[in-house]
């Protein structure tokens, strides 16, 4: 079947009215002005300059509204992503050219799970994982902000979670107070706006306040040791310029694959995330499947401009659903206000205290964090809780990357062992009572079996793990019979290992004279076994699709 890809934009304008534009615009334009000190935080965080956030949040944006499968999706860049850009911006290997191309295979990546409908795959991934890797990225991200917040002008700070820590201990005594005071300024402003103004963003008036005193403190108090983004980027400009990039090596490509698909599969998660959340709060159904197209052609696209990667942002999403925006037009005029916002009043950036930064950061990984969530899956099931601290740890000490392959192959492990405890394997060598299992077959109610005839029921998916059991569990019978009737109505699949082991019974059952007589088989299961060719080698008389049937057919053997 063929993806249909309808961007929710065009459906939009069908029934489009002047109302529904005016709430767009002011959603748009106060999503605009929230949006601009996330960019810009996010994008000296994650190791480049100001305006290359900037520029994700206005192209990335833009397209992801313009092509996106939800009506209130607004894109742009995220603080998911802040720890594996700088953590390939910081590679002498890869740098800011190995960051555009694995963006670029990322955002391919995303278009190819859109078009191989993977939109619903990608949303069942243990909640645990989720928790524990963005947990982990809170905690990495709070940790690159110590410097700033502290004001302790260390200029070499190591990579790994911690070294790093063990040289903020080193250098504690270096605190700058004036930091210190302008970063709890910022943290303590955007706690206490909302309680005053809804509308207004805590983080914009931190940036405005601070921004205001730490000027008048080095203007007219001669405190000159404050930091700002002019003194790390003195050639900050309001330029979009399209900056293509050499295409890599071979080698360098094995190099940058595993970073992109941990892009792509942060990316697909956040923005899916984002999108589910927003649906519940409007009543809407997006389309999982066009939003990963759209968060892929962002993720193509922005490389070339110089920006960094995409995907849906949930607090400006909930922004702009709160401020009434209900269709893509007010994420297009978001891109178009941050734009007007970067063309002339960039300049006015360069006076933005880094400490200050560093608060609004802080805030943003304590909301991230999701301690209370992560409190409360600690007291699940053991293999919640395994899942959810191994990821937060490999997250938090190691890499992004490994935690995410880690915590996938571990949630697969104990899903698996969680499949085979359930699933079952039963004998019946006297009577079948239907009237127990509401199987009524015609007038019987009771099955009676002859002497040599034994019932094997499998009660869950006939794969490798239960089809293991199920032979360990034929080994240990003592007497052997004359027909076996292996009973698979709760067989839903088998995989090639069930159908091998399937075979193998067979064959030694043929060995040992022991008729097999199947029972229940689905026509999913029928088909695995007629193109195995196991249903010829069986016999199709002894392949029956109820009960009754194949104990008729099995007594049937017995003289």
């Amino acid at each position: 079947m063929i993806l249909k890809f309808k961007p929710k934009l065009f459906i939009t304008f069908k029934n489009y009215t002047k109302d529904k534009f005016i709430a767009d615009l002011m959603a748009g334009l106060i999503v605009g002005i929230v949006a601009l000190p996330l960019a810009i935080a996010f994008g000296i965080a994650s190791g480049v300059s100001p305006e290359q956030g900037l520029i994700t949040a206005i192209i990335g944006g833009f397209i992801v509204s313009f092509l996106g499968g939800s009506n209130v999706q607004i894109g742009g860049p995220t603080g998911a992503f802040i720890i594996i850009v700088f953590g390939i911006v910081a590679n002498p290997e890869l740098g800011i050219s190995g960051l555009a191309m694995a963006t670029v295979i990322a955002g391919i990546m995303l278009m190819l799970m859109g078009f191989l409908k993977m939109g619903t795959v990608i949303k069942f991934i243990p909640y645990p994982i989720i928790v524990g890797f963005t947990s982990g990225i809170a905690l990495t991200i709070f940790s690159t902000q110590i410097n700033d917040l502290l004001g302790l002008s260390i200029n070499d700070i190591p990579g790994d979670f911690i070294s790093k820590w063990e040289v903020y201990f080193t250098n504690i005594g270096n605190i700058n107070l004036v930091a210190l005071a302008l970063s709890f300024a910022s943290i303590f402003l955007i706690i206490i706006t909302p309680k005053f103004l809804k509308k207004i963003p805590g983080s914009l008036i931190a940036i405005i306040v601070v921004t205001a005193i730490a000027y008048l403190l080095k203007t007219y108090a001669d405190i000159t040791n404050i930091t700002t983004i002019g003194d790390k980027f003195p050639d900050l400009n309001a330029s979009i310029k399209f900056s293509g990039f050499e295409l890599p090596s071979m080698e360098k490509i094995k190099l940058l694959l595993p970073p992109a698909f941990t892009i792509a599969m942060l990316g697909g998660i956040e923005s899916l995330l984002s999108a589910t959340v927003a649906d519940g709060v409007i009543g809407d159904s997006h389309n999982s499947n066009t939003e990963l197209i759209a968060q892929g052609a962002a993720n193509i696209v922005v490389p070339f401009f110089g920006g960094i990667p995409v995907t849906g942002a949930i607090a400006r999403t909930m922004t702009n659903i709160n401020n009434g925006g209900r269709s893509p037009v007010a994420g297009i005029i978001h891109a178009l206000a941050l734009l007007l916002i970067m063309l002339f009043l960039i300049p006015l950036a360069k006076y933005i205290p880094m400490a200050c930064l560093a608060g609004v950061l802080t805030i943003v990984s304590y909301n991230m964090s999701e301690w209370r969530t992560f409190r409360s899956l600690l007291r699940n099931s053991k293999s919640d809780a395994t899942v959810l601290i191994t990821t937060f740890l490999v997250t938090t000490i190691f890499d992004l990357t490994i935690a995410i392959e880690i915590g996938l192959l571990l949630a697969m492990l104990l899903f698996m062992r969680r499949m085979i405890e359930v699933s079952k394997v039963s004998v019946t060598t006297d009577v079948i009572d239907l009237s127990q299992e509401k199987e009524i077959y015609q007038k019987e109610e009771k099955l009676a079996l002859k002497k040599g005839v034994e019932v094997y029921e499998i009660d869950g998916p006939f794969f490798f793990g239960i089809a293991n059991k199920f032979d360990a569990y034929m080994k240990v019978i003592g007497e052997k019979p004359k027909v076996r009737i292996i009973r698979m109505r709760k067989v839903p699949f088998m995989d090639s290992t069930g159908l091998r082991n399937l075979e193998i019974l067979y064959n030694l059952s043929k060995a040992e004279s022991i008729v097999i007589v199947l029972s229940g088989v689905n026509e999913r299961v029928r088909q695995m076994l007629v193109t195995s060719g196991l249903a010829a080698k069986i016999g199709e008389d002894n392949i029956c699709d109820h009960i009754s049937k194949a104990v008729e057919k099995g007594n049937s053997y017995i003289k």
